[in-house]
């Protein structure tokens, strides 16, 4: 490009090691660009919500062509990090809006749509176990928080949540704060404390209502639950929570969707 030395592979090469960011010889450009992009969600320079550059003063940023930032773009809004919105340009995909914040829950009812209403049981700050440490990548005794959740339908609770987030992340996660927020948990995360989760994994298994969570999802004891639990991450694949939730299905069901 004119004004620029060097090719644009070298020179997104060289943003991509200033960045402190690997470039192996074999990654594709608009995976470096990619990464570069990410790396400024990292930092915070672009915020969940906020409008990012064009392509065109990408392109010219990171010297390349647009169609080269075009495919990056393209690739992290598929993978729900970036939000296009028709003649206003690309932001940084935000749990804050209506359509995408409950887009982890996937307990849907067998008829109609619905709203599930939030109780908080607890939230404390105590010390890591070792199983949950290597899960977030902490170490054994990290200062982490514990929070405890039911989500009821109509009265009826229908999910029991348990959620541990590492402490350094969360410091001041309180249970005030948490009564105050309004809207999913990871609305309050991204906007109070700058930890925005972009990608879910999950394990579910059917288990046995034992004697206390039968008595808080009013169950009987032995009833049939699915417990999903569920690693989310940030970006650079860092590992921010894991939440552990029983769900109780007599009028709800588990909704997925298959690409």
């Amino acid at each position: 490009m004119p004004g620029m030395s060097g090719s644009p592979r070298s020179t997104a090469d060289d943003l991509v090691r200033a960045a402190g960011l690997d470039a192996p010889s074999f990654s594709p450009l608009y995976r470096q660009i990619k990464s570069l992009i990410i790396a400024k969600l990292q930092s915070g320079e672009w915020k969940a919500g906020e409008l990012i550059p064009s392509e065109l003063d990408l392109a010219k940023r990171f010297g390349v062509s647009q169609g080269t930032v075009r495919k990056a773009v393209d690739e992290m809004a598929a993978e729900n990090m970036l939000v296009r919105r028709q003649g206003r340009g690309t932001f940084v995909a935000t749990h804050a809006e209506q359509k995408v914040q409950y887009r982890f829950l996937r307990l849907m009812p067998d008829e109609g749509s619905e709203s599930l209403e939030r109780t908080l049981l607890d939230c404390r700050r105590q010390r890591a176990p070792a199983a949950i440490a290597k899960a977030l990548q902490m170490r054994t005794g990290d200062a982490m928080v514990e929070v405890r959740r039911l989500l009821s339908s109509k009265g009826e609770p229908v999910v029991l949540d348990d959620i541990w987030l590492p402490g350094d992340l969360f410091k001041g996660l309180t249970t005030e704060r948490l009564n105050l927020h309004r809207g999913p948990f990871y609305g309050l995360f991204e906007t109070e404390f700058g930890v925005q989760m972009i990608r879910a994994e999950e394990k579910i298994r059917a288990v046995a209502a034992d004697a206390q969570s039968a008595a808080l999802l009013q169950v009987p004891v032995g009833a049939p639950l699915l417990s999903v639990e569920r690693l989310s991450f940030t970006y650079g694949d860092k590992a921010v929570e894991l939440r552990r939730g029983l769900y109780s299905t007599a009028t709800h069901f588990y909704r997925n969707e298959l690409n």
